[in-house]
Order: C-alpha cells, then structure tokens, then sequence
C-alpha cells in the first residue's frame, strides 16, 4: 500500500511494525537485545556487519558511519515496536528501517529455523504534524508495556499506580530509562537534540508521563496504532 505522505528532512515520524499474524517477535532476552544492538547499527550510512556486533564492549566502539535518522524514542513489545525518529538525510527513514527489518528478520529466522516475513509487512508510519502530538508521544510509546501486565489498563477506573511505575522503571526494552536519569549504554542510540526540550529535568520527564498514566485515554488523539 502505498503511503499518502513522502518522508521529509525536518519531519518526525512515529513508525511502528509488529510480526506477522500478530505473532511475537521477541520471544526471549537475546531476541531483545539484539534488536536494541540493530537500532544502533543500523542508523548509519556503513553496511550491518553482524561481527561488528558488541561482545563485551560498548556500542559506541563500533564504527557505523553518519546516522540516517535521529531516534528520539523507542519501545519494544513482544509482537510489536515502535520508534519516534525525525528525518535527517535523504531517503534516511527507509534505509534505517530497511538496514534493521532486513538484519532482525535474517538473525530471527536463522535463530528459530524459520523462513517467510516476520513482519506485518512494509514498517507503518504516521507523520507528526503538530507539537502537542509529538510531545504526546514521549508518553504513549513509553507507556506502553503497562499493556504487558494489564492489557485492559485504560479502560479501568482504578489502577495499581504504585506497581505500574515500578514496572515502567524496570522495563530495559524501551528508552524510558534514559529519560528518568538511568546511566546506561543504550542511551546512545538516542538523538535527544534533534528533538524540542520539552522536559527540562528528569523529573519533569517523569511527571509529564505520569500525568497520561493517571488520566489514560479520555484525552488521547484517536490515530493511535493498536489501542
């Protein structure tokens, strides 16, 4: 299907993709990690080589050549992910996502013994039009593994609070943790200048995203992918 919009330099998008048939993609810790290795690599005008991949030092050892997009945000879900990128070179959204589909469908289905698409066909995107949207959706991809421990979460008058923070602060397959201070090695994948400063504080981050939690959906824009 063709899309109705060209991808263009200035412009963020919020791309998402899950496995086909809805099935999960990630089915085991190594499956994550890999797929937050990808994220990194494969941002950058070199070719994936999968011997570069880090085996005992960091991501930022690697040589990967310019990026091809900035990432401001990004969470895995086990049938599903979603990134928050910004366009910064030409035809930059569709080598990145090329580079990291083609990579985790090969080390996936060699993994796993498996041959065909793993994914739901061609990445979806949404282009964000307006600053209320893209600030929005700090919070909407960072909350989304609530729905891992409570799938109906925002249909409910009353939620555990309390252990869904706790969750979201040790959920390590999203770029969460990067935003509430966490010093870690994946916070290099993350482009935050490209992005407006909306939260001048961890804190501020954190209040900001706590506020969705409390009101769920009641003031969410209708587009949104998967509920």
């Amino acid at each position: 299907m063709q899309r109705k919009f060209s991808f263009s330099i200035g412009e963020f998008y919020h791309i998402y993709n899950r496995g086909t048939e809805k099935r999960k993609i990630f089915l085991n810790e190594k499956d994550y990690r890999r797929f937050i290795k990808l994220l990194f690599l494969s941002n950058g005008t070199k070719p994936v080589v999968i011997k570069d991949l880090p085996q005992g030092r960091s991501l930022g050892e690697v040589s990967k050549g310019n990026n091809l997009v900035s990432i401001g945000a990004y969470c895995l879900m086990p049938n599903h992910f979603h990134l928050l990128v910004r366009e910064i070179t030409e035809n930059g959204i569709t080598k990145f996502m090329s580079k990291l589909s083609t990579a985790y469908s090969m080390y996936f289905n060699k993994t796993n013994e498996r041959t065909g698409s793993l994914f739901e066909g061609r990445f979806k995107a949404l282009h964000v039009e307006n600053d209320e949207y893209l600030k929005y959706l700090f919070s909407y991809i960072h909350l989304n593994p609530i729905k891992i421990i409570d799938k109906n979460w925002k249909s409910k008058t009353l939620i555990n609070t309390k252990n869904i923070k706790e969750y979201l602060e040790n959920y390590s397959y999203s770029s969460y943790l990067d935003y509430v201070g966490k010093d870690r090695a994946e916070k290099i994948i993350l482009n935050k200048n490209s992005f407006p400063e909306y939260f001048e504080s961890f804190k501020e981050f954190q209040k900001f995203v706590y506020w969705w939690l409390e009101f769920k959906s009641k003031d969410e824009p209708k587009d949104r992918p998967w509920g």
